[in-house]
């Protein structure tokens, strides 16, 4: 980790595909902890991004192995800044602020030749980015900007060359139904993480279960022998504390056979978390992408938490994360789902959202993971943390979340 001075500002939105999978991370970023949002050359910035996620942070840590969709400016791109990266790590994003003059051109066609995928951002039908379409692998449309019509007839046009299309901005779920049926393969926007309707919408028996546990999990004085007891009537859960606390990771030199001695072994913090993590996945009705952002969500408020002072020893803020999602994830209006769960009063009214302090720290979490770094900035000052504390928190949460989901992987 680098030191606080020269900690760096990179977060990741996910682009997914029609089946809710996710393909790739875009890369967002910020240049320092001091400027509320970036202020210096397209060229600074995506050489910065490059040097940060090989550097800093990892590739692997940021994408988990995905591809990485990295920003490059007429000047990087020139620069041939993208020739650091290994072929089918990343996708060389060319910003719609590039114009296709003769040397762009001939830098893209080089580029294509030696094997990198190159997306053209923010598309627009009929621009000098036209020149720079054979020499594409994918394309990204504007679902807000272009017309239904002029959206179909650029999808079809770009399929019939070979270029996949990316739908970006979408912002709810009939965006989502209009990009698909227009032929667009891949998507990117918030419409996965908000809720549609909620009417007419029930729990399912099993989700109803998955709630119980997720409520008993997180009772105050909950004990060992109650946390045994419940996964022991659930040969799913059973099964997979067992084979975690057995794998290679823990180098035990002998296995670990009852749910009791795997207790002991982990602790009642360690337990909660995983546990957690496989009720949401086992309630989610919506990407598993969703499962992934509220555990990052949950440890970057839980470090956000130490940071403010509050050293969050009954998981509070950890379950605040956690449960920020819970409304999308369950079809339910989020005032009914806190109603099921035994929250402390502020955690709960800060997720249905009152202004305290929790929902400050979630809020700063939640504008930190998608780029809109005034905002983060702004809270992150008001909870008198340093703009570091949350680059730190989120890149450190995203370190954690890979290693824990990879871990407790079925």
């Amino acid at each position: 980790m680098p030191a606080a001075a020269e900690q760096v500002h990179v977060a990741r939105q996910p682009i997914l595909d029609a089946r809710n999978q996710v393909f790739g991370y875009e890369l967002l970023y910020r240049r320092s902890a001091e400027a509320a949002a970036f202020s210096g050359s397209g060229q600074q910035a995506s050489a910065q991004v490059i040097g940060d996620a090989l550097l800093a942070i990892g590739l692997e840590t940021l994408t988990d192995g995905r591809r990485a969709f990295v920003n490059l400016t007429s000047e990087t791109l020139m620069a041939d800044a993208g020739d650091v990266f290994d072929r089918g790590q990343v996708v060389l994003e060319i910003l719609e602020s590039v114009t296709a003059t003769p040397e762009v051109v001939a830098m893209c066609q080089s580029l294509h030749a030696r094997g990198y995928d190159l997306a053209l951002d923010d598309f627009e039908p009929g621009s000098s980015a036209e020149a720079l379409v054979p020499h594409a692998r994918f394309v990204k449309l504007d679902v807000l900007a272009l017309s239904p019509e002029l959206l179909t007839e650029t999808a079809h046009r770009m399929l019939g060359q070979g270029v996949a299309v990316i739908a970006e901005k979408v912002e709810t779920a009939a965006d989502f139904e209009r990009a698909k049926a227009a032929g667009c393969s891949l998507f990117q926007g918030y419409y996965f993480c908000r809720p549609t309707t909620f009417s007419a919408t029930a729990l399912s028996a099993s989700q109803v279960t998955q709630m119980r546990l997720m409520a008993a999990l997180y009772k105050p004085s909950v004990s060992l022998t109650a946390i045994e007891d419940l996964l022991k009537h659930d040969t799913s859960l059973t099964y997979r504390v067992l084979r975690t606390v057995n794998s290679a990771g823990f180098g035990l030199r002998r296995e670990v056979r009852s749910i009791r001695e795997a207790l002991l072994l982990l602790g009642l913090e360690q337990i909660r978390k995983w546990t957690s993590i496989w009720v949401l996945a086992g309630m989610n009705r919506g990407p598993a992408e969703l499962v992934t952002m509220t555990v990052l969500r949950a440890r970057s408020c839980e470090l956000l938490a130490r940071g403010i002072g509050r050293p969050d020893s009954d998981g509070g803020y950890f379950l605040l994360g956690l449960c920020s999602l819970l409304d999308v994830l369950l079809g339910q209006p989020m005032a009914d789902v806190v109603k099921q769960l035994p929250l402390d009063e502020e955690i709960r009214a800060s997720l249905v959202g009152e202004d305290n302090l929790p929902r400050r720290v979630l809020d700063a979490v939640v504008h930190y993971e998608q780029g809109r770094w005034l905002q983060a900035s702004s809270l992150t000052a008001a909870l008198e943390l340093s703009d570091d504390s949350l680059s730190i928190a989120y890149t450190d949460a995203l370190a954690w979340t890979r290693a824990l989901t990879r871990a407790t992987a079925a």
